[in-house]
């Protein structure tokens, strides 16, 4: 029978293979379920029919974030009487404290004080603002500098020094002018020429008065305590002082001269440029740029080959030049004076194929041979490199271009052409005369005006000079000595790289907005003149002592002289580098010079180490006679979380209101239209803030960011990650729900001691969490000393997050539900203790949280001091809490205890199920701590019991924590083993498949070299933490296994 039962029929009725008996038992199963299914259907059936009903869909309730809504006019204390939110809101806490904090005069240096020359025991502490552009916005380099500067200057005031931060404001000369310019243009349909240089400055001064605000509030949003009432502006008259001055001490000692030579040339704004105001792009070849005035783009990344036709010859000698239009302003072809090609050209000449002019052949040794003709084109006018040449071979130098980049000269059909119009014909030219030889790809930088967005052109101009040599060997003698010190260290190889073989500095300006230079050129009666000679340039505070000095000088009557100031403005960086003295009213001896200059320390991005600090540096030694600072700490540039510098066009630019606030990824593209990107560059920017910000940006609030940056403050560049900065957004709502959760165990009476003394009555615990307080007081107060904002930050976030949330504020809960009135107590007096420290900690860096909470702890309504701005700064010599024995002891607690949670979560015990833990001790000293800190033990790892060096039941898993030290953690009856063998081979299968396509990627070739530092980073750690994971869940199924 069983034979015929495993015959089995194909589909045309013959017989097909017969089955196995696993076949077999494998469709009995099947039919099993298939019949047990059958018979479920048919039961419901038979059921009589429901109604059908409506479905409701489930909606999440998304719960609105509380708003400050009480009635608080301007200036008054904000009211903290009412109810804490239940979470954390960054528009609650952070309405209505700043202006509260303004009114009372808690920045200013006078608080407290009858007199700011009144002489402080604890010392003065000052620092200015690098002065933000006046057109501007703030950007995350500013939200940068305001997080360390503010925490430093709050930390200072916290510990009694006589404190200043002094605001202020760059006029900012081209970028106003450029920006106001467009405005006129744009509403009325006029050049600044059209309504002449009086009424365009007095436009400028419109808009500075309607928008020039925009960027003090922003800061006040920042939580920045600078006191208000000293806000400077580089166009106030009490600054303007101090330029004149400073221009005309520098003029009559010779320091500031006057010459002509080549300059960085902007032709869409006709003004010299300082080099930071030029962006250097750098292209791989052939390349076409979009440039302002031209329709087409226009070609750059080419190297143009073209045959000079030497005089009297046959032979013709090949240049090559990436800019052949200046070809028209070539006065010599030059060859390396051993190059034995041409050497029986020397002292002859070529002929310009467009002009009539002889070029003579010239050696000069900068000339390299080996590359390509070994011949090079000199234009002394056009080309840094040219103009050197030019100068040792005494040649002729041709400016061939205007002002607005346009053909100038006799060159037939050329003149009045735009400069790269001139580019495309010239090359047609020489195509026609057989000069042209080739055209190649060659990778090059183009020189771009950073304002203008037009390529930068060399141009020979008369311009005011500053000589920097002498002032230049100071500064590296003040760093050498270290009278001044540079943090990093690292910088001062910059520094010393900045000086050694410095150029003198153009200051001078061809705009109408800034300083105009307070120099006048000189016309004698009936004399003569040398056009632009320096020697009849007097400088004067005023147009009156001007001419008497003139008088004096040329012992001419002042009724025979003639005096015109210069229409130019000085370099916006002249008078940036006088703001350390200038906005305490130098020349003056004020009140505010005596006690504030030199400013404590100086800090600022690395980026303008030269162009700002070294600035203030020389005119402080040279008109002072002193340092500015003692100190310049500088500060790593902001990129974005792929390393890349912050540009528009990428649309990784962020507002830190932006962060600050909130926004949506429309809200975000609509800035990107409302900015001056090009329309062309919209859609890039676009597809890079949907890439990086696929939700926009959440609310983060201005502590959660001030503290992100000041915690990411190291090396450097800063790769600003706005997920690390959300992360600091939820340790807001961890300080704010422990705080609100502590308060509940204070009664309305309750007072704290005085002082620091201990009680008595102290409990293990109570005394760890005291002596971690002192620990994190001394590394707070450490890495503010030193700049170390990374260290600093670390030690108060760990102190609220991981002791006093994970450990003490969990510790403490069966002491408050005991009925221990001294335990009670003792807990009481430390947790105020530790809020009231934590709170003042963190005050520098998140100044409006700890100001709302400080404000709700008990007997805050009668303490003497009204602020935590003014509040005393924890530190470690206040107290004598420090007690390393027992922070190790309960460290090797929490080991144990994190041992026997890490278990409990693999076996998915929940927290309310209590588990038994019977520990092994193998060491007296161990068995004593477990002992001894058994109760904390108990409720910091959710057990009923932990009991030491007892026989353990059957049905335990065993953790090791130490060699000296395990736990046999008590499963029987409280899992199945069977389903979490299951769960875990699941979440094996998974884990493995992580590990395979990690090791995979970090397999490949080329791994290392080519992908990002902290991408390779990210998937090592990932790989670590997979193979850790992996080998946990291993042993604990090893366990089940034993126990199943």
């Amino acid at each position: 029978m069983s034979d015929d039962n495993n015959q089995v029929l194909n589909g045309t009725g013959e017989e097909g293979p017969q089955k196995t008996a696993k076949q077999l038992e494998k469709e009995a199963k099947k039919q099993a379920k298939l019949d047990k299914l059958k018979q479920k259907l048919e039961k419901k059936n038979a059921a009589p029919v429901k109604a059908p009903t409506e479905k409701k869909e489930k909606k999440k309730e998304v719960k609105e974030a509380a708003i400050y809504e009480e009635d608080t006019p301007e200036g008054d204390k904000k009211i903290v009487s009412n109810a804490m939110p239940d979470a954390y809101s960054p528009k609650y806490v952070e309405a209505a404290w700043y202006s509260w904090w303004e009114k009372q005069g808690f920045f200013k240096p006078e608080y407290g004080r009858s007199s700011i020359v009144e002489k402080n025991p604890k010392g003065n502490f000052t620092i200015i603002i690098p002065p933000p552009n006046v057109t501007g916005s703030l950007h995350l380099g500013h939200a940068l500098t305001n997080a360390i500067q503010d925490s430093l200057i709050r930390w200072n005031r916290m510990k009694g020094k006589t404190t200043l931060w002094n605001p202020g404001c760059d006029h900012a000369g081209i970028a106003t002018q450029v920006v106001v310019e467009k405005k006129l243009w744009r509403e009325e349909k006029k050049t600044r020429h059209d309504v002449g240089r009086e009424d365009f400055v007095k436009k400028i001064w419109n808009w500075k008065e309607e928008k020039g605000d925009r960027i003090y509030l922003q800061l006040k949003k920042l939580g920045s305590s600078y006191d208000w009432t000293r806000a400077a502006f580089t166009m106030d008259p009490k600054l303007c002082r101090t330029v004149n001055e400073a221009f005309v001490r520098l003029h009559e000692e010779g320091i500031i001269y006057r010459f002509n030579r080549l300059v960085n040339w902007s032709c869409t704004l006709k003004s010299a440029i300082s080099d930071i105001e030029v962006d250097k792009i750098e292209i791989p070849g052939r390349t076409f740029l979009s440039i302002p005035g031209y329709d087409e783009k226009v070609e750059f990344g080419v190297l143009v080959s073209f045959a000079y036709q030497v005089t009297d010859s046959d032979e013709k000698i090949i240049v090559a030049t990436t800019r052949v239009e200046t070809m028209l302003g070539d006065t010599a072809v030059a060859v390396h004076p051993d190059d034995e090609r041409y050497k029986h050209l020397h002292g002859k000449f070529v002929v310009h194929p467009f002009c009539n002019r002889k070029i003579p052949i010239v050696t000069d040794s900068f000339v390299e041979r080996d590359f390509g003709t070994g011949a090079v084109k000199i234009t002394p006018a056009h080309d840094p490199n040219d103009y050197e040449v030019g100068q040792r071979n005494n040649l002729p130098f041709i400016t061939m271009l205007d002002d607005n980049g346009i053909v100038i000269g006799d060159y037939g059909k050329f003149t009045g052409m735009k400069r790269f119009q001139a580019r495309k014909e010239i090359l047609v030219a020489l195509k026609e005369k057989g000069l042209y030889i080739e055209t190649k790809n060659n990778p090059m930088v183009v020189p771009i005006c950073s304002r203008s967005k037009d390529v930068v052109e060399p141009m020979l101009k008369p311009q005011w000079y500053i000589k920097c040599d002498e002032m230049a060997q100071k500064a590296v003698d003040v760093v050498q000595s270290g009278e001044l010190k540079i943090i990093p260290e690292m910088h001062t190889k910059t520094w010393y790289h900045w000086m050694d073989g410095i150029r003198d500095w153009c200051i001078s300006r061809q705009l109408w907005w800034g300083h105009r230079i307070p120099a006048y050129y000189v016309t004698i009666e009936g004399k003569t003149q040398e056009a632009e000679s320096d020697e009849y340039w007097i400088s004067g505070r005023s147009y009156e002592e001007a001419l008497d000095k003139a008088s004096k000088k040329f012992n001419v009557p002042a009724s025979k002289l003639t005096l015109k100031q210069d229409e130019d403005v000085l370099d916006t960086w002249f008078s940036s580098g006088l703001f350390p003295f200038s906005l305490f009213g130098w020349p003056e001896d004020t009140d505010d010079m005596q006690v504030f200059y030199p400013s404590s320390v100086l800090e600022t991005g690395h980026d303008i180490l030269f162009f700002w600090v070294a600035r203030m540096v020389f005119f402080g030694q040279k008109l002072l006679g002193k340092l500015p600072f003692k100190e310049v700490y500088l500060h790593p540039i902001i990129r974005d979380a792929h390393g890349r510098k912050m540009s528009k066009s990428l649309g990784n630019v962020i507002d830190p209101m932006d962060v600050i606030t909130g926004i949506s990824l429309e809200d975000l593209h609509s800035t990107l239209y409302e900015s001056n990107l090009d329309p062309k560059e919209i859609d890039k920017a676009k597809a890079g803030q949907k890439q990086d910000y696929p939700d926009g940006i959440p609310e983060c609030g201005t502590d959660a960011l001030r503290f992100a940056l000041c915690a990411m403050c190291s090396g450097r560049d800063i790769n600003l990650d706005i997920l690390r900065v959300q992360g600091y957004r939820f340790f807001c709502n961890k300080i704010w729900n422990a705080t609100k959760f502590a308060l509940t165990y204070f009664a309305k009476d309750f007072k704290a001691p005085e002082g620091y003394e201990l009680i008595g009555k102290e409990s293990e615990m109570d005394l760890w969490m005291l002596s971690k307080l002192a620990s994190a007081m001394f590394d707070a107060n450490e890495g503010l000393n030193n700049y170390d904002f990374s260290l600093a930050t670390k030690s108060i976030y760990n102190i609220w997050l991981y002791d006093l949330c994970d450990v003490y504020l969990e510790y403490l809960k069966p002491v408050f539900a005991s009925n221990n009135s001294d335990a009670i107590y003792t807990a009481q007096v430390t947790l105020y203790r530790a809020l009231d420290i934590g709170l003042r900690l963190l005050s520098p860096f998140m100044p409006f949280i700890t100001e709302e909470l400080y404000q709700r702890l008990p007997g805050a309504a009668n303490r003497s001091i009204p602020s935590i701005c003014v509040a005393p700064y924890p530190e470690p010599d206040m107290c004598k809490w420090k007690n390393s024995q027992i922070e190790e002891e309960v460290d090797f607690i929490q080991r144990v205890s994190k041992a026997i949670r890490s278990a409990r979560s693999d076996y998915n015990i929940p927290n309310k199920t209590k588990t038994e833990a019977y520990i092994k001790c193998s060491d007296g000293s161990i068995e004593t701590i477990v002992k001894k800190l058994s109760n904390a033990l108990q409720t910091l790892s959710f057990c009923s019991k932990s009991d030491v060096n007892l026989d353990a039941p059957i049905g335990c898993t065993i953790l090791t924590v130490s060699n000296k030290c395990e736990v046999h953690l008590l499963l029987k009856g409280l899992i199945d083993p069977e389903k979490e063998i299951a769960k875990m081979e699941r979440k094996l299968d998974m884990l493995k498949g992580t590990e395979e396509k990690l090791k995979q990627a970090m397999g490949v070739a080329d791994y290392t070299t080519k992908v990002p530092q902290e991408v390779q980073e990210s998937n090592t750690e990932k790989l670590s933490q997979t193979i850790a994971e992996i080998q946990r869940l291993e042993v604990a199924m090893e366990s089940l296994k034993l126990m199943n």
